[in-house]
């Protein structure tokens, strides 16, 4: 994948986590784990989940979404599945 297409991904992650965790400005960039971000709770992680879903009109298996350990894994499963 081109290196725009995983930036405007990173972006629009930023975007909805600003929304889901009502927090903004946020700082973000690859290497982002919910460790980094107070908000990032289970409950917020499920609904981080089902927004960038909707959102990318996508569906990650429970699978997927345990392997993640930061937001550039999350751009990865996204990218995969275009």
């Amino acid at each position: 994948m081109p290196e725009m297409e995983r930036t405007e991904v990173l972006k629009t992650i930023k975007l909805i986590m600003e929304d889901v965790f009502d927090v903004s400005p946020l700082v973000i960039n690859e290497l982002t784990s919910a460790a980094d971000i107070e908000e990032w709770d289970s409950l917020n992680h499920v609904q981080l989940v089902v927004t960038i879903e909707k959102h990318f009109k996508i569906k990650f298996t429970a699978k997927e979404i345990r392997t993640w350990v930061n937001v550039g894994e999350m751009c990865s499963s996204i990218l995969n599945r275009q």
